[in-house]
């Protein structure tokens, strides 16, 4: 059922005139009354968003650590979805956020504690974050150790039971696995070949059963940055098609760690086609009584697909980089356009089969959107068009990705070109308070903004020790800097450096640290959080975490996050005059204050951070003192 406002409207004085006095009531009296901090900042930032709000503008909206942000965004936004009669949509930068924020004794619980709010809060999970009942039921026929077993004891009775759905319970969200491996997880959950549009069993999915009960929310839904980008990527598609999109309309946005949107939308906006997927989803339609004729053309496509990869890996340019330039030779531009002809001849195939019955239905349609899709992002890539493109490992598997535009175009055309408020919250969206960088790398014109610095005297509870030092020494300094067995959060530029410094780490010391990747990150931090784990290693945790006090007193840069030299960053290169002061320096300034913004959270934490400096990073000192927020020790 729908909440009422939290204050009283009369008709004397607008819905915006009486938000602004209920802030001001609640953060001036009653939660200062009640054993919180009256701050300022917090006060000053949530009278911002109310004017947002007012004009319907996007807002950038810097406030450093300490500053409250959360409680700042939260009061304006339950109170504007009440009144619109639309949820707020609060966008994290990732999956593992989205639980920390409804975390119990995080500040929506707070709020709901000592204001008497009942908030209505949804997650909305991306949907790789869910499992996959038909990727299950394939899993559990080759896997044998406990894990499988684990979720299949999860599965509630009803799912495969005749009979409504609606009353079952939500299963199948990657959290409620935390000992299941990453890596175990991507062979179970939901991914981009599975159609579920003409999947039988997508009524009773977690998923579905998921989307419908966020879908239900009156106050707020909490998504990650991913999710909303590939939202709002299928938005019209999915219209097209008589199905209901990802997310419902709301009444606001808020982007939590907002400087991250743009790599969200990156991932979410592009094409993929992988090597095996096409050979496997193939041969499960090759069953007895398919025409002579359909199998030569699957057999011809299997062929010609596995030439086309084997001429793609030919053609890369060798690289340490995740993301690997293409050269697209001649032959290669052939092989893509041999494809073309050959789905094209497969899907007129499928036409006769789909009367004769001998395939089953769901498999020649889950194929056939499949073919339609592959067959898309080949024509893209073969059209040496602006898109950008490269070859990566995604899910264990040679994926060829294209990204067919500046994701600048498709954000100003889906997003910021509404007349929806839009609210960016990050202790760093700007550079030395300007806010052109990130403006510009997401093509918005027009916005408020501004800039409040953490209440926190950085002076008294942190030290900065820099560290010169060569690349190959690195490993020996974090030994001897764990010595003391401090919480210790030891960042990495990508999971490449990361996975190098794993395999340099002795066993013994190997004991008590965790890296992400291993299990469930969310489940990593809990134990990571107890002191379970004295030492934790991440390539993603750069934002949003949020440890206070005893659970992290140490933060080690391992090395300073520059952007990767890939396709995608290159084709940023391309775009600017000056790359180092447009692109590089900028992305690795604002990623370095993120990571340092990792230590101090409360007004009771302390500790030190440490960054270690190659000779290549040694050179670039100066381009990152004056932004520490003190002054280092060498």
């Amino acid at each position: 059922m729908r909440e009422s406002l939290p204050f009283e409207l009369s008709k004397d004085r607008s819905f915006f005139e009486s938000l602004g006095d209920w802030i001001g009531d609640v953060l001036y009296d009653e939660l200062p009354e009640k054993g919180f901090e009256c701050r300022d900042e917090q006060i000053f930032m949530a009278y911002q968003i109310e004017q947002a709000l007012k004009e319907k503008n996007v807002l950038f909206a810097e406030a450093g650590v300490g500053t409250g942000k959360t409680i700042a965004y939260l009061l304006p936004a339950i109170s504007y979805a009440r009144y619109t009669g639309k949820p707020a949509l609060i966008a994290c930068a990732d999956e593992t956020l989205i639980d920390q924020l409804v975390k119990e004794g995080g500040d929506i619980y707070k709020l709901r504690d000592h204001l008497g709010l009942n908030i209505d809060v949804r997650l909305a999970k991306s949907r790789d974050q869910y499992l996959c009942l038909k990727r299950f039921e394939e899993a559990e026929k080759v896997e044998v150790d406990d894990w499988i077993d684990d979720i299949a004891f999860s599965i509630p009775e009803g799912v495969y039971a005749q009979g409504s759905m609606k009353s079952a319970q939500l299963f199948g969200a990657r959290s409620d696995y935390p000992t299941v491996s990453d890596e175990d997880w991507q062979k179970v959950n939901y991914n981009s070949l599975m159609q579920c549009g003409v999947c039988e069993m997508r009524n009773r999915c977690g998923q579905t059963l998921h989307r419908a009960n966020y879908r239900m929310s009156t106050d707020l839904i909490i998504c990650s940055q991913d999710f909303l980008m590939e939202h709002l990527a299928t938005k019209e598609s999915r219209k097209r098609e008589g199905q209901l999109t990802l997310l419902p309309e709301v009444s606001m946005i808020v982007l939590d760690e907002g400087h991250l949107l743009e790599y969200a939308a990156q991932k979410a906006m592009t094409y993929k086609v992988q090597g095996y997927t096409i050979l496997n989803l193939l041969e499960r339609l090759m069953v007895d009584g398919v025409r002579e004729r359909t199998l030569y053309a699957m057999e011809k496509l299997q062929d010609d697909h596995e030439l086309f990869f084997d001429q793609l890996r030919d053609d890369i340019v060798r690289s340490d980089e995740e993301r690997k330039t293409i050269k697209k030779s001649t032959k290669l531009l052939a092989l893509g356009k041999q494809l073309v002809a050959d789905v094209e001849q497969l899907l007129e195939e499928f036409v006769f089969e789909s009367e004769l019955y001998m395939i089953p239905e769901y498999e020649l349609n889950m194929a056939e959107e499949f073919l339609e899709q592959y067959v898309a992002s080949i024509r893209i890539f073969i059209a040496q068009g602006d898109a950008v493109d490269w070859l990566e490992e995604t899910d264990g598997e040679e994926t060829l990705v294209i990204m067919p535009r500046l994701i600048t175009e498709v954000l100003q055309e889906t997003l910021f070109s509404k007349k929806l408020p839009i609210v960016f919250s990050s202790a760093t969206l700007s550079v030395k308070k300007d806010f052109s960088y990130i403006a510009y790398s997401l093509g918005i014109t027009k916005y408020q903004s501004f800039s409040v610095p953490s209440p926190f005297d950085y002076e008294e509870v942190m030290k900065i020790y820099l560290h010169a030092l060569n690349q190959a020494e690195k490993v020996k300094k974090v030994e001897q800097i764990l010595r003391d067995e401090k919480q210790t959060l030891i960042l990495f530029k990508s999971k490449k450096s990361m996975l190098e410094f794993k395999a340099k780490l002795p066993m013994m010391a190997r004991l008590s640290t965790a890296f992400e990747g291993d299990r469930e990150l969310s489940a990593i931090i809990r134990d990571f959080q107890n002191g379970d784990i004295k030492t934790l290693c991440s390539y993603h945790l750069w934002e949003g975490l949020d440890l206070p006090e005893e659970a992290l007193t140490r933060v080690i840069i391992f090395d300073l996050p520059f952007p990767p030299h890939d396709p995608l960053f290159d084709a940023k290169r391309s775009f600017s005059e000056n790359a180092f002061e447009e692109v590089e320096l900028p992305f690795m300034q604002l990623r370095l204050q993120q990571g340092m913004g990792r230590l101090i959270r409360t007004s009771n934490d302390y500790g030190e951070i440490h960054i270690l400096l190659n000779p290549e990073e040694q050179k670039v000192k100066t381009e990152f003192i004056e932004i520490l927020p003190v002054t280092p020790i060498e």
